[in-house]
């Protein structure tokens, strides 16, 4: 039994986003799960959340040849607006009994489609300009909607954190958390997603230390501006994050996240945790690769298949240096002919 299990989001390797070129990019690395998002089934790259129910079939029939399991569908729930107001963005509203009757569904839908209980998901977005915790109220309502459809479908919704959203540092997905109160809302922590908002290596670990209570899984990247790294802490942007202009994404061990800090106090919780979540029906701790070493946006990025090799290999010296244990398939796991 290792403290975690190591996944990725496979889309940000091959650049055809084919589903054959996916799993073959998991299996090469050695990993056994994989999150999906973005995929190709042979009629084009779309979001998972818009496969039709024929591309459903064979993209399942491709994981049983590739023996690779679905750790978690990272739909963009929760990408929306709050409220029907123009701020200046282009992000969609839709009325929220819509939504949970139609996209809410679907994704319970895929979920136990591709035998997964997990799905990611966010926050909300509340108008650009407004301060997020005036609105933790009516997101938590919203989410614990979406968290009771879960659980009716024996699946669990982890909230990500992440730039622009309702809960968009650990003291906000914390406050959704507590204010959701159902246990199938879990948290989802990314130290990346708060370095690019401008928060240091300190400040990176107490929203960790925040989310901590209510994780459910990990999402890693790092990020490393040179800009924000001269700023002192107060100088720092904490408002709207143009999320399509990052460009400073590197591997887990060179960016401002201290990642081994953060692992280091992990440690001493996954056995627990890992129980925990054992007993909830699901497999244990995910830690789930999301490098965008080549570029990054509001709803996905890309490494490339080098660069994903760089990122997941940046991540291993971490969890080594560490003592976090985890599995890549080794000599005896491999499938025998008969």
């Amino acid at each position: 039994m290792t403290d975690v299990i190591l996944t990725g989001l496979a889309d940000e390797g091959p650049v055809s986003k084919r589903a054959e070129e996916q799993l073959t990019l998991t299996r090469g690395l050695g990993l056994s799960h994989y999150s999906l998002r973005f995929v190709d089934v042979g009629t084009g790259v779309k979001n998972a959340m818009a496969l039709t129910d024929d591309e459903v079939e064979r993209l399942r029939a491709l994981h049983a040849e590739y023996e690779v399991r679905v750790s978690s569908l990272a739909s963009p729930i929760g990408k929306v607006k709050l409220l029907d107001t123009d701020d200046g963005t282009s992000n969609r509203y839709v009325p929220f009994e819509q939504y949970l009757r139609e996209d809410v569904a679907r994704a319970t839908e895929l979920a136990r489609a591709f035998e997964t209980r997990l799905i990611r998901g966010f926050s909300f977005y509340p108008p650009k300009e407004d301060d997020p915790w005036t609105h933790v109220p009516r997101a938590a309502e919203q989410l614990r909607a979406i968290a009771e459809a879960c659980a009716a479908a024996g699946c669990f919704f982890g909230l990500e954190v992440e730039a622009n959203l309702v809960g968009r540092n650990g003291e906000l997905e914390a406050a959704l958390w507590e204010a959701v109160g159902h246990p199938h809302l879990g948290l989802v922590f990314d130290a990346g997603n708060m370095v690019c908002q401008g928060y240091g290596p300190d400040e990176v670990f107490q929203e960790y230390l925040a989310m901590k209570p209510g994780l459910m899984w990990m999402h890693v990247k790092d990020y490393r501006d040179p800009e924000l790294r001269k700023a002192s802490a107060g100088e720092r942007v904490r408002g709207h994050v143009a999320e399509d202009a990052l460009r400073h994404f590197v591997p887990a061990d060179q960016g401002d996240s201290d990642h081994r800090r953060i692992f280091a106090d992990l440690k001493a919780e996954l056995p627990a945790l890992g129980a925990r979540l054992r007993e909830l029906g699901l497999e244990g701790f995910f830690v789930d690769l999301e490098p965008h070493l080549k570029g990054g946006g509001q709803f996905g990025g890309f490494s490339g298949p080098d660069g994903y090799g760089v990122a997941l290999r940046a991540l291993c010296r971490v969890l080594d240096g560490t003592g976090v244990t985890y599995s890549l398939t080794g000599f005896e796991e491999l499938k025998r002919p008969q």
